[in-house]
């Protein structure tokens, strides 16, 4: 078992992250001051028939009443209309300020439930028990909780901090490769943003035969990492932007090519490829970077080139609503070297001379 500790100066909080196998089984000490509360159990309709009776069971033996919810699996979900289901659930049940939403799934569920405890009552308490490889090493840690807009990727957010977050490692046996692989593109991120030694880990074991025994371990460095970055920037004011290495295009190819065509994940691997020629461009990322990125992505079977059927005008207009940009300037996240990240601020005006450049 592993567990990190995150904390959130400015919003007086604190949590653990705890990683074991079997933690869903085994989880009622860990929802013991749940005792004589009702806990609103979000789902979606895969993570619903596989685990809600395992965590209603454990909220029961830890003295609670649960309530479950199914919405559609997808990044479609993420929306004003199952935001609206939610809410009405909740008014339904009772569900109180002294009561807890527990999102039981991956990101897209992290993100939707969080956002309805965010704003249902002015916020109620949150738990966060994330289900898929993607959700566990990043969207579960630190507080972001967002719906989509038709006009771009998460623009609709908030910051609501879980109570705690209950990896079970055991639940990533149930993901397809797909799935996996979304999740494999958010570590390789962390890599590039963290750590070369942590990167030139994942070229020696050279595709995920070989890395797959050491997942425990590579959460906990996910994790621990992402709960340093938000220590020092709670509400993504400066330093914390660095975790959307990869993200400004991949908000984009997600939205232009309809959530869902590409994985958030498989989105970031493009990203990070097209980040690497930005700043090669622009003299701050060492020539090469890209290759060496796209290689360790094409030796674990993730997506490294742009699709065909995409033109850089289609995802510029996008790209500007990013939530990084500020006044008519974008907030670029580059490397200046594998393992360490900064942030080029650069004026929308040369984005597309830059996205044209790069293009291939």
């Amino acid at each position: 078992m592993y567990q990190v500790n995150v904390m959130a100066p400015g919003q007086d909080c604190s949590y653990p992250i705890i990683i074991s196998p079997n933690l869903l089984s085994e989880c009622a000490p860990c929802l013991s001051s749940l005792e004589g509360h009702t806990v609103a159990v979000i789902a979606d309709e895969h993570t619903g028939p596989l685990y809600g009776s395992t965590v209603e069971n454990a909220l029961r033996t830890a003295g609670a009443t649960p309530c479950l919810f199914e919405v559609p699996a997808g990044e479609t979900s993420k929306s004003a209309l199952q935001y609206d289901r939610i809410i009405d659930f909740l008014l339904e049940s009772h569900v109180t300020r002294s009561d807890t939403v527990i999102a039981l799934g991956g990101g897209v569920i992290g993100d939707l439930t969080g956002y309805a405890a965010a704003t249902y009552l002015r916020g109620v308490p949150f738990i966060q028990i994330p289900t898929t490889l993607l959700s566990q090493v990043d969207s579960s840690v630190g507080g972001k909780v967002a719906l989509n807009h038709p006009k771009g990727k998460n623009l609709l957010g908030a910051f609501l901090q879980p109570k705690q977050v209950l990896i079970d490692t055991g639940t990533l046996s149930t993901l397809d490769d797909r799935q996996i692989g979304a999740g494999l593109g958010e570590v390789i991120k962390t890599a590039c943003i963290s750590d070369e030694d942590f990167f030139s880990s994942f070229e020696k074991w050279q595709g995920r035969k070989a890395m797959l025994p050491h997942l425990p371990e590579i959460i906990s460095h996910c994790c621990t990492f992402k709960a340093g970055i938000v220590r020092q920037d709670p509400l993504d004011h400066g330093l914390r932007m660095i975790l959307n290495f990869g993200h400004t295009l991949a908000h984009a190819l997600e939205n232009s090519m309809g959530y869902g065509t590409l994985l958030h994940g498989e989105a970031v691997c493009i990203g990070m490829v097209y980040a690497s020629r930005f700043g090669q461009l622009l003299g701050i990322t060492p020539e090469g970077t890209d290759i060496r990125i796209s290689r360790l992505l094409e030796a674990y079977d993730l997506p490294h080139e742009m699709p065909d059927n995409l033109a850089p005008e289609q995802l510029l207009q996008v790209m500007a609503l990013d939530k990084k940009a500020s006044g008519k300037i974008l907030h670029l996240v580059l490397l200046d070297r594998i393992g360490n990240a900064v942030i080029h601020p650069l004026p929308f005006s040369e984005l597309s001379t830059l996205l044209y450049r790069s293009w291939r």
